[in-house]
Parts: structure tokens; C-alpha cells; sequence
């Protein structure tokens, strides 16, 4: 095993498992909670990784997603809305920030009703800001398999957004 600089892994890391997490439970608390569990079994189980395998972020992901499936295992219930919208000050509008979670939650439900390897695809792309080769290794897919998938998830998702949005007028 090479040596890992945790401080690092943490400052570039963190705030991507967070963004997973949080694309994968939609709740804010929820996904700080996690991704503080993912980065405490990793630095437990540092010992374990070997960069033969896989790159470490692929590594770290993976823990990531095991973490977010046992989240869901111990779920009785659905998952809260996404409603941890950020906000700006300077251009505050109630009416737009409202439009904001509203918007935040219709798309969080779309997203509860892709299967879980699109969800999985979504958060990793979006929530941790990885590129198709990396979100390959780690779903052990090909690089021109996620831009597939990627291609027809956002389609379906633009679609179920149209036919929902067009209901709410």
C-alpha cells in the first residue's frame, strides 16, 4: 500500500462523498452522517487498500456506497425530500426559494424512481463530480456503457420532468 496523505484525502474527498451521499438520500443530515462513517472506516481500514486494485478514490466510493446501501437497509420508511436548497441573500425571494424546494423535491422523487444503478450513476456524476472513466471503475462498467446509461437516465429524467411539470400547471 502507498502511503495516503489523510488530510488531503480528506479536504478533496469529503466534500464529493457528501455530494454523493447526499444525491443518494436526499437529506443533508443524512449524508454528514455518512460521509463522516465512510471516512472513519477508511482511515480504520486503510490496511486494506491496494492500489494494484483500483485507484484510492475508487476505493473510498466504494465504502461510500456500501454505506448509503446500508443506510437504506435499515430504512423502514422513505427517504425525506431534498430540501437543503442553498441559498443567497442578496437576491432572496421567497417565492423563488420556495419554487427552489419545490423543484428540489420533484426532481429527488424522479430520481427515487430510476433503478438503483441510474441513481448510483446520477449521484456519482453529479453529487461527487466524477468523470465517466471514474464512475467506470468503480461501477466495474465501461466508460462508453455510463455515458449510455448517463445519456438515457437524463433523458428519461427531462421527459418525467415535462409530463410532471406540464400536470402541476
Amino acid at each position: 500500500m502507498s502511503k495516503v496523505d489523510w488530510d488531503a484525502v480528506y479536504d478533496q474527498q469529503a466534500p464529493r462523498l457528501y455530494n454523493f451521499l447526499r444525491y443518494r438520500t436526499g437529506n443533508s443530515e443524512t449524508a454528514k452522517d455518512l460521509t463522516a462513517q465512510v471516512m472513519l472506516k477508511a482511515w480504520r481500514h486503510r490496511a486494506s487498500y491496494q492500489d494494484e486494485i483500483g485507484t484510492f478514490t475508487t476505493w473510498l466510493f466504494q465504502i461510500a456506497r456500501n454505506a448509503a446501501v446500508d443506510h437504506y437497509r435499515k430504512q423502514k420508511h422513505s427517504p425525506l425530500p431534498l430540501y437543503d436548497v442553498h441559498q443567497h441573500a442578496s437576491d432572496f425571494s421567497l417565492e423563488t426559494e420556495v419554487q427552489k424546494l419545490l423543484d428540489a423535491d420533484k426532481l429527488y422523487c424522479l430520481l427515487q424512481k430510476l433503478p438503483e444503478r441510474d441513481q448510483e450513476i446520477i449521484a456519482l456524476k453529479y453529487g461527487a463530480d466524477m468523470t465517466n472513466r471514474d464512475i467506470a471503475e468503480v461501477l466495474k462498467l465501461t466508460e462508453s456503457n455510463v455515458g449510455t446509461i448517463l445519456h438515457r437516465t437524463i433523458k428519461t429524467l427531462r421527459s418525467q420532468w415535462e409530463m410532471t411539470y406540464a400536470r402541476t400547471k
